[in-house]
């Protein structure tokens, strides 16, 4: 496939270094990429005949016109010269666009894609338990349990608004953390509002023999916490049951709780050799967890992640990322998280998607990486290029003045994820004034609105709300909290 990449001066040697031997590459006259016109392009190009013209990724012209004339498909390549090797390997068979980048649209399809194979591996995987259609076990994905702490306290608004954010941020089973105090009719309205909400697999949380019995009477799907002191005190019936061991450095008392379980009519078992907190343990509870499936290569295995994540002032999705992967090497199931702390937040999110990069990872016998999926949020797979220190240039020095805008004064917010009507609307920010509210996702819709209003009349003021804007839009966007003039 014979392909010409049209660029500027500016970034000419960046798209050859780039583009290598894949593509022609035409420097037109001109200093910037993006200002690349139709008129421009036809002037510049060569008789020779080429299969497709790369124009770059941001240019905004109409090419149309120009593409009739010349027979020649016109498309938009990446917005980044240094993504032009990324897109030029992949462009035989691919359709590129004349409205969206090239980058954009491959991520788009790589990401479509991934869905669409971890949705056909689901489907055809085989598992030893399934629960209200969900697999668990076996070949299936690993499935994420969110923890609703304390759930038999809450009231029923407030346990409903917890179960639809879980279940809206990914979690395939929602576990009902229950406390010892908590009465039996307290833990059955739990199981029963918990149930009205969602078809989703249902468990608790608890050791206390009564409150166990309270949930299975309510129709619980799942157990958790069952060893020697409450298995032979509760008759579970077709629940599954975690079996932990008595003490969590005793695996044999795991095996033996196990066995236990079963001789008392216990059929459905998750195993759950515990996963203790850095600095407590974790490397030997994950060489348990080792040594466990070398003796038992079948029965679904308990991977609690929330006990090393809540206890570790770390951002989490590194530790989420790193612990599925150990998950996925050790064939666990379920991937256990209670979102308990501030840092925690969006941890069942961040776990569902770890659950699915494993399973294109194990599908593919590669590293979990080039899924079409990731959980790169700070870093970047490909840097773009550097900026050289001009020769000469004005140093750049903040003003101490302030002066009031005659127009008002902005207060700045972003709103959290809020339920409404059983649906879950993700944080805006909001910019306030004397007499005016704005609300949207971006700084620029914002500020675009502010201007569009007239409820501004200072370019240093303008200057202000931008950066402002800009940092709450970057806060929502990374589950940050934002106030304003703080430093982020």
């Amino acid at each position: 496939m014979n392909i010409l990449v049209v660029t500027g001066k500016l970034a000419g040697n960046t798209v050859k270094a780039s583009v290598r031997n894949m593509a022609d590459v035409l420097v037109l006259d001109i200093e910037v990429a993006a200002f690349t016109t139709p008129a421009l392009l036809g002037r510049s190009l060569s008789p020779k005949k080429y299969d497709l013209i790369l124009v770059p990724g941001l240019a905004s012209g109409d090419y149309s016109g120009l593409e009739i004339e010349l027979g020649i498909p016109i498309r938009l390549g990446p917005k980044h010269a240094v993504d032009l090797g990324f897109v030029l390997e992949l462009a035989d068979g691919f359709d590129f666009s004349s409205r969206i980048p090239a980058c954009d649209l491959l991520i788009e399809k790589k990401r479509y894609n991934a869905f669409r194979r971890v949705n056909e591996l689901e489907e055809s995987a085989d598992s030893p338990l399934k629960l209200r259609k969900v697999k668990i076990g076996g070949n299936s994905r690993m499935k994420v349990m969110a923890e609703i702490v304390d759930a038999g306290s809450m009231n029923k608004s407030e346990l409903t608004d917890r179960i639809i954010y879980f279940i809206e941020c990914g979690a395939d089973i929602i576990d009902l953390g229950i406390s010892l105090d908590t009465s039996r009719s307290a833990v059955r309205t739990a199981v029963e509002t918990a149930r009205s909400i969602t078809n989703a697999p249902l468990s608790v949380d608890t050791l206390n023999p009564d409150s166990i019995n309270a949930a299975i009477e309510a129709g619980i799907d799942i157990i958790l916490s069952l060893n020697s002191e409450n298995i032979p005190f509760v008759n579970i019936g077709m629940a599954a049951g975690v079996i932990i061991p008595d003490r969590t450095d005793d695996l044999e008392s795991l095996f033996d709780n196990m066995e236990s379980a079963r001789i008392l009519g216990i059929k459905n078992i998750i195993a759950d050799p515990v996963l203790e907190p850095a600095g407590h343990g974790l490397t030997k509870s994950i060489n348990r967890y080792y040594e466990f499936r070398k003796r038992d290569k079948t029965t679904p295995l308990f991977f609690g992640v929330g006990n090393v994540t809540e206890l570790i002032d770390a951002d989490s999705i590194g530790i989420h990322s790193i612990l599925s992967s150990i998950a996925m090497e050790l064939d666990a199931s379920v991937l256990f998280t209670p979102e308990f702390s501030h840092k925690a937040h969006d941890s069942v999110n961040e776990l569902k998607t770890a659950s699915i990069m494993m399973m294109l990872s194990r599908d593919r016998k590669s590293a979990p990486k080039d899924l079409g999926i990731d959980m790169l949020v700070m870093k970047e797979k490909r840097r773009r290029a550097f900026g050289l220190i001009p020769a000469s240039c004005i140093e750049a020095k903040g003003s101490e003045k302030w002066h009031l805008d005659p127009a008002g004064c902005f207060k700045i917010e972003t709103t959290g994820d809020e339920i409404h009507n059983g649906k879950l609307f993700p944080g805006k920010i909001v910019a306030r004034s004397n007499n005016d509210s704005i609300m949207g996702s971006t700084a620029r819709d914002i500020l675009d609105t502010i201007i569009d209003h007239g409820l501004i009349s200072r370019l240093d003021h303008a200057a202000y709300l931008g950066r402002e804007l800009m940092k709450a839009e970057i806060a929502l966007k990374i589950k940050r909290s934002y106030s304003q003039d703080d430093k982020f």
